[in-house]
């Protein structure tokens, strides 16, 4: 991303706030918001991990007195020592301004109503989306995650028209409305899909079953929360909302800026948030900036569809599997679902690599045609051969959250 003098002034007066705090002050000892004069002064500065976030548990992330904290949230990680984000009154105003926005680009109105099926509590996502929907003036359908029935009750009763949802549970909602003949009760026409990567057999699946368009919306609970990029119309790219961040892309191994247009990971720097404010915050995320401006006429910068997570690939035989990587050479294979599982094993003194994928064929000698052609798909892609094992649709198990597509059991 481009810093123009005013983005520069702008990280200064962020940096100068969250020095205030316990938590810079000690983290950044000697530092001045004043001594940040160029681009490469400011990337000399130490990057923030979510183990340091962690290490300030429960509210040593707080920039701000304790009376003008409103709602703590938490990330959604299951293990080790939460971390705990507060925010304060103008950090929700912002939120909920940042994903009204959201709702906007993807052209949902105040006539809407909106179908919230994410999860609610400590988590951001619930929340989040029902934040900006009132903002926009919508209705919104508070329902949270679950409860199928009860969910395609709710939407074909009261008309909904926007989902919102993780990939794994839209394609869930898609699947049970196909198979129940409600498409021509249900009046969806556009869903907001965020929380997880998700590859194009499965957009192209949630679509086409629901009847909508889809939108990718990004976020994560250190920074905000969902809401703070999206795509457009135009499907090319996330549009982020740089007059609340500041980003840059850096090689996972090294630190270092990639060149324009090369793949990296996110990393986010706050340009307006008190509660929790966070400098240089690798998000882990792999992605790359994209050129030129976007065809919709929206003046902010995008970054590509998320490929996966660098704490997510897994090495396999010296050779690095991504699965945003395995759901692309998926995509170019015909009669294969997007739904897939890899079991990584190690047996016999060498690792093994067994891939499960979806496929509504049913002759065995089709399958086994098809096991052969997604192996050698495998090995030209990614550069090793798995064990490839067709499965029948449906057979791989469906999240109301998120999918894990990964199993390293070699631990």
């Amino acid at each position: 991303m481009e810093m123009t003098a005013e983005t520069l002034d702008r990280i200064r007066a962020a940096l100068d706030h969250a020095l205030q705090g316990g938590f810079y002050h000690t983290r950044f000892p000697g530092i001045r918001a004043g001594d940040i004069h160029r681009r490469e002064e400011f990337e000399q500065l130490p990057f923030t991990g979510k183990d340091d976030l962690r290490g300030a548990y429960p509210l040593g992330l707080a920039a701000v007195p304790e009376e003008r904290i409103l709602r703590i949230h938490s990330s959604s990680g299951t293990t080790g020592t939460p971390v705990i984000i507060p925010y304060t009154r103008k950090d929700l105003d912002d939120w909920a301004d940042m994903f009204s926005r959201c709702y906007r680009t993807a052209g949902v109105g105040p006539r809407d109503r909106i179908h919230i099926t994410p999860g609610y509590g400590l988590w951001t996502a619930g929340i989040g989306f029902q934040l900006g929907a009132e903002r926009l003036g919508a209705m919104t359908i508070p329902m949270g995650p679950g409860s199928t029935d009860k969910q395609l009750t709710m939407m074909e009763d009261l008309r909904s028209t926007v989902l919102c949802a993780t990939s794994s549970y839209a394609l869930l909602l898609a699947e049970e409305i196909e198979k129940r003949g409600l498409r021509n009760r249900i009046c969806l026409s556009r869903a907001l899909i965020g929380s997880e990567r998700w590859g194009e057999k499965m957009r192209a699946r949630i679509a086409a079953e629901l009847g909508v368009e889809l939108y990718d919306i990004y976020g994560l609970t250190e920074i905000y929360g969902p809401g703070i990029g999206i795509s457009c119309r135009c499907a090319c790219g996330m549009h982020m909302w740089t007059d609340y961040l500041y980003y840059e892309i850096i090689n996972p191994r090294t630190g270092t800026p990639v060149s324009p247009g090369e793949t990296g990971e996110l990393v986010i720097t706050t340009l307006c948030k008190e509660g929790a404010p966070l400098i240089r915050y690798r998000t882990r995320d792999l992605t790359r900036e994209l050129p030129g401006d976007c065809p919709c006429g929206l003046p902010f910068p995008r970054i590509d569809t998320l490929i996966g997570r660098s704490d997510d690939m897994v090495k396999v035989k010296g050779t690095m599997v991504y699965p945003g990587r395995v759901d692309e050479l998926l995509a170019g294979v015909k009669d294969v679902s997007s739904e897939y599982q890899i079991q990584i094993d190690h047996l016999n003194g060498r690792d093994i690599l067994n891939l499960f994928f979806e496929t509504p064929l049913t002759d065995k000698t089709a399958l086994k045609g098809l096991e052969k052609t997604v192996e050698a798909a495998f090995k030209e892609k990614i550069g090793l051969t798995p064990k490839a094992m067709a499965v029948a649709m449906g057979e791989l198990p469906r999240s109301e959250k998120k999918s894990t597509r990964i199993f390293d059991n070699r631990y």
